[in-house]
């Protein structure tokens, strides 16, 4: 593991990477009592030529870094953290898998450990970064559809929160409600927002609908980067890819239950999917709204450009295409 300690006094202390141990902090550090804390999630791919690539890790450190001035953590150098990550990568080589369905998760974390109950902006802090290989996502193997849980009654983030924040508080308090989902028979929470129940995300994924929109055009719809949304860097990478295709109309639009509802009634909706770091792409095939199931007809249609995306993410990944977003770890 890699730990590099931040005091207020002295700023950041020399990078440290040891094997992994257990953290020894205060029992009144603020992150155990105010969750004044943040954390990224990357991968590191073996490719097909041996190499060992991370994927964008630069968003990453972008994100970390906004993460870290909402929650009143030290910010630091990027590219000097991303630079501390692949030498542990480097080190730790052999734990990336020798395969192109599993990889090695990477999870950066940043703790305030203020030994202090006073609710304020700590004067220490913890950054630490920790690995564990990972299977394929779908354990089947297959590309298996996912069930959600549409309710209203729960709200992932709000405006003016931190929805667009990787904090834990987002997903500690999401856990509840996906508990819910799992007795109603659904395997993930279908996040809506305000009275008109605006589609926001799925589960702990941004999510992404292709439809045949109001005006007729096909269209690849994802909800805006408007406070409550997690700037996610696969949801960056599918817009920018589906953008420079230049094949349909790509949009940050809101979409909304009816919205959604009116087009199944119509034969508008092709596919539904989310996208995040952990299965790049997962499709949807069915909504729990208002008592009623919704039948989401993404793998009727393929699904032909969600596998599209997952076919191009992971060619990139994996070496088998050349790519500036891929950075190679010596």
């Amino acid at each position: 593991m890699l730990t590099i300690e931040w005091s207020l006094a002295s700023g950041w202390e020399k990078p440290c990477i040891r094997p992994l141990e257990n953290l020894s902090i205060h029992p009144a550090a603020s992150a155990l009592h105010y969750a004044v804390e943040l954390f990224e999630g990357m991968k590191a791919y073996r490719g097909v030529d041996g190499k060992i690539r991370l994927f964008r890790p630069t968003l990453n450190m972008d994100r970390m870094v906004r993460s870290a001035l909402r929650t009143t953590l030290p910010t630091f150098d990027q590219k000097e953290l991303l630079e501390c990550i692949r030498k542990l990568v480097e080190l730790e080589q052999e734990w990336v898998p020798y395969s192109t369905d599993a990889s090695l998760y990477i999870r950066p974390t940043l703790i305030g450990t203020e030994p202090s109950l006073g609710v304020k902006k700590p004067s220490k802090a913890l950054l630490y970064v920790i690995l564990s290989p990972v299977g394929p996502y779908f354990a089947s193997g297959t590309f298996n559809p996912i069930s959600l849980w549409a309710d209203p009654k729960y709200v992932r983030a709000w405006k003016g929160g931190t929805g667009d924040c990787k904090v834990g508080g987002n997903y500690g308090s999401s856990i509840y409600a996906q508990q819910e989902a799992v007795e109603f028979g659904c395997q993930q929470v279908l996040w809506l927002y305000g009275e008109d129940h605006q589609i926001t995300e799925v589960g702990t994924m941004n999510l992404f609908l292709y439809w045949i929109n109001e005006k007729g055009e096909n269209e690849l719809a994802t909800p805006p980067l408007d406070g409550i949304i997690l700037p996610g860097v696969t949801r960056q990478s599918i817009l920018e890819l589906a953008r420079s295709w230049g094949e349909f109309k790509v949009s940050e639009r809101y979409i909304t239950m009816s919205d959604l509802t009116a087009a199944l009634e119509k034969n508008r909706v092709k596919e539904m999917f989310g996208a995040g770091t952990a299965c790049i792409v997962c499709p949807i095939s069915k909504i729990l709204y208002k008592g009623k199931h919704l039948h989401i007809p993404t793998m009727e249609n393929g699904p032909e450009v969600t596998t599209r995306f997952l076919n191009k993410l992971t060619d990139i990944q994996y070496g088998r295409e050349e790519s500036d977003w891929a950075m190679v770890v010596p």
